[in-house]
């Protein structure tokens, strides 16, 4: 048996697609019509519902070029603008009338590692000459910045009553004969993903010609259930065995579920009910920390039995009026961890620029610096690169420091464009300054600055 069938019978052209042919004819329509000043598209839904497949068919029908990137792929800003950026923007080396760029699993755009990514990625699409579609799993996870300048395409799970046709076309391509009540079960046991499916059909038929049932892989599509599952089942009415097999089943520890039933225990319209909710997770959250403290995990199932059982007791089937939303803690905790990336990486960087170590320019120079910028934001924004988030931190205005990184980006364009005759007289160098003797990128320049009197 020769290679994976998820990879040998992915579809080639746009019409070989399985299901999403909204989705798909939304792409074909803004090919056809792409110009460059285009929204790319950002393609999302869950694994395996065929949107990098319907990416690189696209490509295919229309014979452009693809240069891609994914998550394997180291994306900071250098290396996002080096690729992506310099393909963008330069002519197809094969000859092709388009180079189609592809930002595959574009919702893991995140952390230090890919600090500057987003950024980098705004201004690849500002600038592109050439069209660009984003791919992701979780269109909420998306940097909120790349978010406002893309498209949406939603592609949904693939029913199973399109998945089976596609399975008994592969079993008779490889010559293998197997039961219309196997593909059913296959097809069902994916959960909208074709491509664990596909898989599936592959794992199961390994060295056999005829497929049954009794022949299935084992370790179909994971069937266990997600939290958001459990937190719904605590508002309607279920029995007790059926919640704590549920909470067994999520894959997440006891600590975890209750931040997340702490979280929409606000959908219960009774002030009683929520009162009650919110006793028996106080009594979990000491098990917990009995736990954590002495090391002992059998209390975790104490826990758990009291957190579910218990608030679905308090909600008395009144059913889940909302939408089931992650702890908020959770918000707080990654937009501090974010926050920390940035200080640290601005801090390196103006230990470059001013040749002093990192620590000592927090501790001894930090409040002179915001002092010079909070003067003349403008020039330093120039002068120091600085983005929206690293003045910020200086300012404690976002809203101020979009709009002054704003300001400054329009007049660096308008400079371009203008006329040579047009741009101001140099100033001289610091060093040329009487008395001065210094580099203009050393601590002497560092409160040059600050307003004399």
């Amino acid at each position: 048996m020769d290679r994976d069938w998820a990879e040998k019978y992915r579809p080639g052209h746009l019409q070989d697609l399985v299901g999403n042919g909204p989705a798909v004819r939304q792409m074909y329509e803004w090919a056809r019509t792409w110009t460059p000043g285009t929204r790319p598209l950002v393609l999302y839904g869950k694994p395996g519902t065929g949107k990098t497949s319907a990416a690189h068919a696209l490509a295919n029908d229309l014979q452009w070029e693809v240069l891609e990137m994914n998550a394997s792929d180291q994306r900071t800003r250098a290396i996002i603008e080096r690729i992506a950026g310099a393909g963008s923007t330069t002519a197809s080396l094969s000859g092709a009338s388009r180079r189609l760029i592809i930002l595959d699993e574009a919702d893991n755009i995140h952390g230090t590692a890919d600090r500057g990514g987003a950024k980098a990625m705004i201004e690849v699409i500002r600038r592109s000459g050439q069209p660009i579609i984003l791919i992701a799993n979780d269109l909420y996870d998306l940097p909120k910045e790349l978010k406002t300048v893309c498209e949406p395409v939603l592609f949904r799970a693939v029913q199973a009553r399109s998945i089976v046709p596609r399975l008994r076309h592969i079993c008779t391509l490889e010559g293998i004969a197997c039961s219309d009540i196997a593909l059913r079960m296959i097809a069902e046991g994916a959960g909208g993903d074709l491509r664990a499916a596909v898989t599936t059909l592959y794992a199961s038929a390994i060295g056999k010609s005829r497929l049954d049932v009794e022949d299935l892989y084992t370790s179909r599509k994971d069937e266990r259930s997600t939290i958001f599952e459990l937190v719904a089942a605590l508002f309607k009415t279920r029995g007790d065995a059926e919640l704590m097999r549920m909470v067994q089943e999520v894959d997440a520890t006891p600590d975890t579920i209750e931040q997340w039933i702490e979280n929409n225990i606000t959908y219960l319209s009774d002030i009683h009910a929520i009162e009650s909710a919110c006793a028996y997770l106080s009594r979990a959250d000491e098990y917990i920390g009995y736990t954590f403290r002495r090391q002992y995990y059998t209390l975790w199932r104490y826990a758990s039995a009291l957190m579910v059982l218990g608030v679905s007791h308090a909600a008395a089937g009144s059913g889940l009026h909302g939408k089931i939303m992650p702890p908020s803690r959770w918000g707080k905790m990654r937009r501090s961890k974010r926050q920390k990336a940035i200080r640290i990486s601005l801090m390196n960087r103006l230990s470059h620029l001013t040749h002093i170590p990192p620590d000592q320019l927090r501790e001894d120079y930090l409040t002179a610096i915001a002092l010079l910028i909070e003067h003349d934001p403008e020039r330093f924004v120039t002068e120091w690169d600085l983005d929206a988030d690293d003045l910020n931190l200086f300012l404690n205005d976002r809203k101020r420091s979009a709009e002054i990184v704003r300001r400054v980006a329009g007049k660096m364009k308008n400079a371009l464009k203008a006329p040579e005759t047009l741009k101001a007289p140099e100033e001289k160098p610091v060093s040329q300054v009487k008395g001065r003797k210094s580099d203009p990128t050393t601590q002497s320049t560092l409160f040059g600055g600050y307003p004399h009197e």
